[in-house]
């Protein structure tokens, strides 16, 4: 039987159809030394697998005989939308194929040894095998094996999300199926987070880093859900040319009450703080040269630095691709849309408003 799960540094960019392109890209990470929490990553057989083998794809497929919607149309959108849940919750109900089960509990018990964490908290987070930026899901501080197969399922179930679904409808290709790979990623305690450029996506300068970060997780600054702080930096003198710190009245963390990650208030006295010290600005950008350095093109990379270890230890990466904000005809913002295909799924999505900070 073909193999289908693999740990990260098994891994590397050759690995981009198999495993998806951002299990790919941090396999490379981890085999070229930079710190990536420690994985693993499910494959697009995976995938391929249990939507064939439990008889769910067919299933969908009989679900959308009857389904005409106009995916140009915005009036159509709640159409997708309705669909969209049903086939969402087909797909979480099915049980996985009983082996692909123990063996994705097997890996996840043997992440827990690695990281000394019982039960350990992770990440699941899509990968697809060609990069389309906040088209599918992530699921964060999932504990337990059980919610581990269950959130593998629910990254699955985000490729019937409507936005997936109007895409693929713009581009006449089949709506029932489409494979893509998850990495279950050990989760980082994170006390800053965000992204960073190997160049300045405002005007293609390659002599600077631009970073942008907030309190807590990342996927408030990826999202474009808060201001973030932001920071330029001269590659050369190592110098930090620009520096704007934003005021910061939320953030994205783990409620332990709740058990489930909110936007909750930041304490009073970090709200007009730098999320980043000088210190570690340098750092980013030491760790930033180095990964376009390996990658041989300007990046777009995800970054967060860890409470638990001291600079530089640190600083954990959890994402990096090529840049492609510059050279566009349409201007993005530096977190904004970021690769060709998102053009495709911002006209596919029209109707759905954003509000960007």
């Amino acid at each position: 039987m073909e193999k289908w799960i693999y740990w990260l540094e098994e891994v590397d960019a050759s690995f981009n159809d198999i495993v998806g392109k951002k299990c790919a890209n941090l396999g490379e990470l981890t085999k070229g030394g930079f710190r990536v929490p420690p994985g693993y990553a499910i494959g697009l057989v995976a995938y391929d697998r249990f939507m064939k083998e439990t008889g769910v794809m067919e299933r969908i497929r009989e679900f959308l005989k009857d389904f005409k919607a106009d995916p140009q149309s915005p009036g159509d959108t709640i159409k997708f939308e309705g669909v969209s849940s049903s086939i969402r919750k087909m797909v979480e109900e099915t049980p996985m194929p009983e082996d692909m089960e123990e063996v994705i509990k097997e890996y996840y018990e043997k992440l827990c040894k690695k990281t000394g964490l019982f039960p350990t908290p992770v990440a699941t987070r899509s990968a697809g095998p060609v990069s389309h930026p906040g088209q599918y899901e992530t699921y964060l501080n999932v504990k337990g094996a059980d919610q581990v197969v269950l959130n593998v399922k629910k990254v699955w179930s985000s490729t019937f999300n409507a936005r997936s679904l109007i895409a693929r409808a713009r581009l006449n290709l089949p709506l029932e199926y489409d494979p893509i790979g998850v990495a279950v990623l050990t989760m980082v305690n994170a006390k800053s987070a965000g992204v960073m450029f190997t160049l300045d996506p405002s005007n293609g300068d390659i002599s600077k880093v631009v970073i942008e970060g907030s309190w807590g997780y990342g996927e408030a600054v990826v999202s474009g859900s808060v201001n973030p702080d932001r920071f330029k930096v001269d590659k050369v003198t190592m110098e930090i040319e620009e520096e704007k710190i934003s005021h910061k009245d939320k953030w994205y963390v783990f409620d332990e009450a709740e058990e489930k990650m909110v936007y909750a208030p930041v304490p009073e006295e970090l709200r007009e703080a730098p999320c980043l010290t000088k210190e570690e600005v340098i750092e980013l950008v030491k760790v930033a040269k180095e990964v376009e350095r390996h990658f041989g093109c300007p990046q777009d990379i995800e970054w967060c630095i860890s409470k638990d270890y001291p600079l530089p230890k640190s600083i954990f990466l959890v994402q990096a691709r090529p840049e492609s904000v510059w050279g566009k005809k349409e201007k993005q913002t530096v977190i904004g849309h970021k690769d060709p295909f998102d053009l495709v799924l911002k006209r596919a999505t029209t109707v759905i408003k954003v509000t960007k900070s």
